[in-house]
């Protein structure tokens, strides 16, 4: 099986903006499919923006099948790559911070709703989904999606891989003075989960929050494959499943585990 080249877009959009953000989305998957990618992956919210007024975010959430999902199919299928995007989502009275993966024939693989919502605002604004294991099969790689801070939960990421999960995305918006977490928390859960890890943020000033990029495809042999810095990019990582097989059968994480210890952790 060949490597699966992965496209992480570092970039916040414009705030509020969901045309001009599809339109931004639609350039950056004709630069990635000309790179050879067959997967691009966005921050969390990139489809309308992080730092929104309360109010505005029951107006600018879309069901998971609405206008901007089938304008995204769109862009996915005219590319012939697969799509991961943030957005608000709404169901029925109900709003969730959610990331949807979009095929590149533009057919939905999965919609995945954040479980662990931080701080205030989100808080606020929506409802923790209550699903930590959503995958779908792209080419023969078994896809996982999480949210930000979901990464930062061990538990959460240990059950992907005991879900068998060969590619964490985590579309994010990752804020001063919290960049330990790209730098050094990701990496890390890529190492002990064997798998790798694409921790995608935004960039720069956003109302109230100042997001540090330092996106990052990290592996499970405890590398990280690409880096971007703090500006607006695009950055090419491979994921690559020879070097994932070769990985875990020499790490024994997985196999030591005694999870007749663990029972006080639930």
């Amino acid at each position: 099986m060949p490597p699966l080249r992965t496209a992480l877009l570092q970039s916040s959009g414009v705030l509020g903006d969901v045309a001009e953000n599809l339109k931004a989305l639609d350039e950056a998957a004709e630069r990635a499919a000309q790179a050879g990618a067959g997967l691009l992956v966005t921050s969390e919210m990139f489809l309308t923006g992080y730092a929104l007024d309360l109010e505005a975010v029951p107006g600018l959430a879309e069901a998971s099948d609405g206008d901007s999902a089938r304008t995204i199919g769109e862009i996915a299928r005219r590319h012939g790559l697969a799509v991961l995007y943030g957005y608000p989502e709404r169901d029925g009275d109900t709003v969730y911070n959610s990331a949807q993966l979009i095929g590149p024939d533009g057919a939905t693989l999965a919609n995945y709703r954040k479980t662990h919502l931080f701080g205030c605002f989100e808080q606020d604004a929506f409802t923790p989904g209550d699903t930590p294991v959503v995958q779908a099969d792209l080419g023969g790689i078994r896809i996982g999606i999480m949210i930000c801070y979901d990464v930062e939960f061990p538990e959460n990421v240990r059950a992907h891989a005991l879900a068998g999960t060969d590619l964490l995305l985590v579309p994010t918006a990752q804020m001063h003075p919290f960049q330990f977490v790209a730098e050094h928390l990701v990496p890390v859960r890529a190492f002990e989960n064997q798998m790798y890890v694409a921790y995608v943020n935004r960039t720069g000033p956003e109302g109230e929050f100042e997001f540090v990029g330092l996106s990052c495809l990290a592996s499970p042999d405890g590398t990280t494959r690409t880096r971007a810095g703090r500006g607006e990019e695009m950055v090419f990582g491979e994921v690559d499943p020879e070097l994932l097989g070769a990985s875990r059968e020499n790490n024994p994480y997985l196999r030591d585990r005694r999870p007749g210890l663990y029972a006080s952790l639930v």
